[in-house]
């Protein structure tokens, strides 16, 4: 196994984030797992190996204020935090008729603003030490293209897929920066969909492979293998093709 190291995930309460906390908990790491929902970090924390390393710390991504008392707690605990790991996410079905401002500021607050928020937090704290920290970002091959119905969720994954590769063009040298970009997982969040989800996997495979992933020097995280890559050959494609693929999608659902 490789050294252990401590863990910060934010939004692990439920999904791929609670699954991934226990994945690395049973390779030996120490994780501190952040969401709302305080009683549901410690039923996680449950399910972990127990060590006296682990904590459960609660947190409201769009509140900058208990991100900083939350950071301020884990550094009063552990010696370091060798990785940041932002799971946290929202999504709700909508027809382009039932879109909305308030929908779109909701869901902005959570996806992306609360990645800012974290990054913001984060960067001075790694970039004065002496070892490489690193920041891992969870978006979606939702932000590949502009998918049929994916407003306004597709375009927060969009957002954070430029976000993290931006990061890793500027401080790349400096911080181990990883994009993760799951296909369909099955989690209370895809289970609101009603159309085909292909290839779907569940929280504990995905978890497995990112786990496997922040270990390796690739900047970015996919799963499942064949699913992804059938989504970033869309991403290349030319538009006037895509766009009829997309149209024929959208006739299917």
């Amino acid at each position: 196994m490789s050294q252990a190291k401590h863990y910060w995930i934010i939004g692990a309460s439920s999904g791929i984030g609670e699954a991934l906390a226990i994945e690395l908990a049973k390779k030996g790491h120490a994780v501190a797992v952040s969401a709302r929902r305080k009683e549901r970090l410690h039923e996680v924390l449950s399910h972990c190996p127990q060590t006296q390393q682990h904590l459960a710390i609660p947190l409201d991504v769009t509140d900058a204020n208990t991100l900083q008392a939350a950071y301020d707690t884990i550094l009063s605990r552990w010696t370091q935090i060798d990785s940041v790991i932002y799971m946290a996410g929202d999504y709700t079905p909508m027809t382009l008729e039932e879109m909305t401002a308030n929908a779109y500021e909701s869901i902005y607050q959570i996806n992306v603003l609360g990645a800012f928020r974290m990054v913001e937090l984060i960067l001075p704290y790694y970039l004065k030490q002496s070892f490489k920290g690193q920041i891992a970002i969870c978006a979606s091959v939702a932000g590949y293209r502009g998918l049929p119905q994916s407003q306004p969720y597709g375009s927060t994954k969009a957002a954070l897929i430029n976000l993290t590769e931006s990061l890793a063009v500027d401080l790349g040298d400096k911080i181990d920066i990883k994009l993760i970009c799951p296909g369909f997982v099955k989690t209370r969040l895809t289970d609101k969909n009603t159309f085909s989800m292909p290839m779907r996997i569940t929280p504990d495979q995905a978890a497995k492979k990112i786990a496997q992933g922040l270990h390796k020097k690739r900047f970015e995280i996919t799963t499942p293998w064949l699913f992804t890559r059938l989504m970033k050959l869309l991403k290349v494609m030319p538009f006037s093709l895509y766009r009829l693929i997309g149209a024929r999608m959208q006739q299917e659902d």
